[in-house]
């Protein structure tokens, strides 16, 4: 489908195309919009601000740090794991700054998680929070990581509070366990060493590789997609330029730099990442962090607290917050964004949402691998509940059959997208990428869509077997291999299930091999082994599973059951 046939869809103020001429590099985007808003607010979080100016400051001292102390050279990578917490933007704008390649951890992922995302993207740094130093010095020795950056809580918070936060997090709250690892470098110590040091310019350009982003695949063994400094420009702009969008006065409904936006998506993910980190910066806007967004009753504390002008979420939050007793003593008058991404939008809630509210839900689509906004919802008749809009400017889509040929309009198929958003490959794996990635650079999704005689898209099935927990990618082979290296499991299969808080919910069926094998001791197990949101919700232990005449376990016939 040429971007053509959707250029006079869209309404006005937003371009069909975006100027990729802007930019050369994510550098260049961020110190642009430090010197052009330097005095504003850029990232508030735990009752501090700081400024543009602010995070420049930061940021260039931990790459001058980085520069000048260690002996990373521009393409080295370097994993960052923290929550969102100040020191998380600084991080990661300060090592690109210095040139390196930002790996995004989960700071939940499990000690065999942390290991093999260290070990495959080669990392020889990594920041993390002192809550997770245990894990890190467990999972340390097999990996490549010369160098520690440890951040605390605290650490960015003005005098006696961030001292206080600290005591609290190790000694009131016990969120420390014990470890070694004297070779770390305080965060705080690498920014005060190199405060007001010049940085040695490092050239970067659209083909540059910015960040690995890890995700899964059908082989459920985690992968790194390879984001370009281009490929997250140009969602910054496609973004943006939907952000563009006019009112019936010829006004634009979002103003840069009176934008305030709520943000309990963690950045490192990669939706976060381009719309608060990118998009919001490069207009000058506000980012408030939340850092535990599962303590609903401080979210919703924080949020008294702000005029907010938008709010980036997904199903699980939106239900959660509504339930909430003192939902209703939130002041709603400024809101005029709310954005669904991640996993499917539930009518219903979006419903309830736009009326306690006032505004409606915006639900898009996209993926890792395409940076990741793809498609969008805009405002009033632009906007189709049960549908992610149309496809963000600047983006080819069609449908094809099993055959790879193009379908027409209206009917079912697996999803293909073409962009410059689009990424580069996977990270040292050729043959994983030729799999989705063809010559003309056409991504095929694995999702099955239909894109309507008006041009909205709708996703009607996924061809994979993935299970999306919340937002995250759950995929079925690495839980299954995990669980098949149990002593007492003789076979094992995984699918998701509808769920309706988390929209999707993980589901394991067991043939033991022993038959003391228990429910409980399957839970226990799967919670030593994997982050929170892949631990099975439902385990069921059967004497058999259904299989193909080749052996293969049959999971469609598993959901049909379910």
């Amino acid at each position: 489908m040429q971007p053509e046939f959707w250029s006079d869809k869209r309404p006005a103020g937003v371009a069909n195309d975006i100027d990729m001429s802007e930019y050369r590099s994510i550098s260049e985007v961020f110190e642009r919009s430090c010197k052009n808003h330097a005095d504003r607010p850029a990232f508030s979080n735990m009752g501090a601000t700081l400024t543009y100016a602010d995070v420049d400051r930061h940021s260039a001292a931990f790459a001058a740090y980085l520069q000048q102390h260690t002996n990373l050279q521009p393409g080295d990578r370097i994993a960052v794991q923290m929550p969102n917490i100040l020191q998380y933007p600084i991080a990661v704008f300060g090592a690109m700054r210095a040139g390196l390649i930002v790996v995004n951890t989960n700071p939940m992922y499990t000690v065999r998680e942390m290991r093999h995302q260290f070990k495959d993207s080669g990392a020889k740094a990594l920041v993390y929070l002192n809550v997770f130093g245990h894990m890190v010095q467990e999972a340390l020795p097999e990996t490549g990581i010369e160098y520690l950056f440890e951040a605390r809580m605290g650490d960015m918070l003005p005098g006696l509070k961030g001292k206080l936060v600290n005591f609290a997090v190790k000694h009131v709250k016990k969120m420390v366990p014990s470890y070694n690892l004297p070779q770390a470098v305080a965060f705080k110590d690498a920014l005060k060493k190199c405060k007001g040091h010049a940085l040695k310019p490092v050239e970067a350009n659209h083909d540059s590789i910015a960040v690995l982003q890890y995700t899964g695949g059908t082989t459920g063994v985690a992968k790194g997609a390879m984001l370009t400094h281009g490929n997250l420009i140009a969602n910054m702009l496609q973004v943006r330029a939907n952000m563009a969008q006019q009112d019936e006065n010829g006004q634009p409904y979002h103003q840069e730099g009176r934008e305030i936006l709520i943000a309990p998506l963690p950045l490192y993910h990669i939706y976060a990442f381009t719309v608060n980190c990118m998009c919001m910066m490069v207009g000058g806007n506000h980012n408030v962090l939340i850092t535990n967004p599962r303590d609903i009753s401080g979210f919703v504390k924080e949020l008294q607290k702000w005029k907010f002008t938008g709010l980036l979420g997904l199903n699980t939050l939106f239900v959660a917050l509504m339930e909430h007793p003192d939902f209703d003593k939130i002041d709603f008058s400024h809101l005029k964004m709310t954005n669904s991404g991640g996993t499917a939008l539930v009518k219903s809630i979006a419903d309830r949402w736009q009326g306690i509210t006032g505004c409606n839900v915006a639900e898009g689509y996209g993926l890792t691998e395409t940076s990741p906004v793809a498609c969008a919802n805009l405002r009033g008749e632009y906007g189709r509940l049960g549908t992610v809009g149309m496809p963000v400017p600047g983006t080819t889509l069609k449908v094809i059959n099993d055959e790879g040929e193009e379908l027409a309009l209206g009917e079912r198929g697996e999803l293909c997208i073409k962009g410059p958003q689009v990424m580069k490959g996977y990270w040292q794996r050729e043959e994983a990428t030729a799999e989705v990635l063809d010559a003309e650079g056409w991504f095929k999704t694995g999702d099955i869509a239909v894109i309507s005689e008006d041009g909205f898209v709708s996703i009607v099935d996924r061809k994979k077997d993935m299970v999306i927990v919340s937002g995250f990618n759950v995929y079925p082979n690495e839980i299954e291999d995990v669980v098949m290296t149990h002593p007492k499991v003789s076979a094992c299969a995984v699918i998701g299930v509808p769920d309706e808080r988390s929209g999707e919910a993980v589901k394991l069926f067991v043939v033991p091999r022993d038959a003391s094998l228990t429910v409980d001791e399957l839970k226990a197990f799967c919670r030593e082994n994997f982050t929170g949101y892949k631990v099975p919700k439902h385990i069921v232990l059967k004497e058999s599973l259904p299989m193909s005449p080749v052996g293969k376990i049959l999971r469609r016939e598993l959901r049909d059951v379910a």
